[in-house]
């Protein structure tokens, strides 16, 4: 799961969708600094990086990729599936997602003081590229990816990338179907976080 989704998954605690935020950025004893539900956030940031990474699911994702991208493919999942809770936004929510996504904004500005050095850094570029809508086309998933190529260690197979995405389209989707709405219910569970969302009964149940 990439920005988006850790975001939505936080449910409606600003403090927890902080926390969750700078989740990668949080080492060690580091974590005791910030506020209880802050590091309730983080927390759920690792929880949800477990999850997604050991799912079989995304397993089954991955394996499209992994001739080129080997260790690096769950880099790549985690950008598809953040395109794909764009494009199936209207299941889980019944606000918009421009306004959910500057509502976010809003509230990661407001508690910008709370960010570690890391994030401070990468934050304003984060705002004014418009990074969480960034992943709603197909072109902005491939800026993404060469951009993260140029300034990371992934390697540059972008093209491979976005011909697998768009050979597997309806795969991916189908994917992701499956797997969101089990770890929305995982973590209502275990975190006793309220993610918001339409109708329940709406929600994709896979076929047997």
């Amino acid at each position: 799961m990439n920005f988006l989704a850790h975001i939505f998954l936080s449910g409606k605690s600003e403090q927890i969708l902080v926390g969750n935020f700078i989740g990668d950025s949080v080492k060690g004893k580091y974590y005791d600094d910030y506020p209880v539900l802050v590091q309730r956030g983080i927390t759920l940031h690792r929880f949800i990086d477990f999850y997604t990474d050991t799912h079989p699911v995304i397993h089954r994702s991955k394996f499209l990729l992994n001739s080129y991208y080997h260790k690096y493919s769950g880099v790549i999942i985690d950008i598809f599936y953040d395109h794909f809770l764009t494009v199936t936004w209207h299941k889980y929510s019944d606000i918009p997602l421009r306004e959910f996504i500057y509502d976010t904004y809003d509230t990661l500005i407001r508690n910008s003081k709370l960010f570690p050095g890391e994030v401070k850094r990468f934050f304003p570029f984060f705002i004014l590229r418009n990074w969480l809508e960034t992943y709603s086309y197909v072109n902005g998933i491939e800026t993404v990816l060469k951009g993260m190529s140029k300034h990371t260690s992934l390697p540059d197979h972008t093209r491979f990338a976005i011909e697998i995405l768009l050979e597997h389209y309806s795969l991916f989707e189908d994917h992701f179907m499956e797997f969101f709405p089990q770890i929305i219910a995982e973590i209502e569970k275990r975190f006793e976080i309220s993610v918001y969302r339409k109708d329940s009964s709406k929600l994709y149940t896979p076929s047997a």
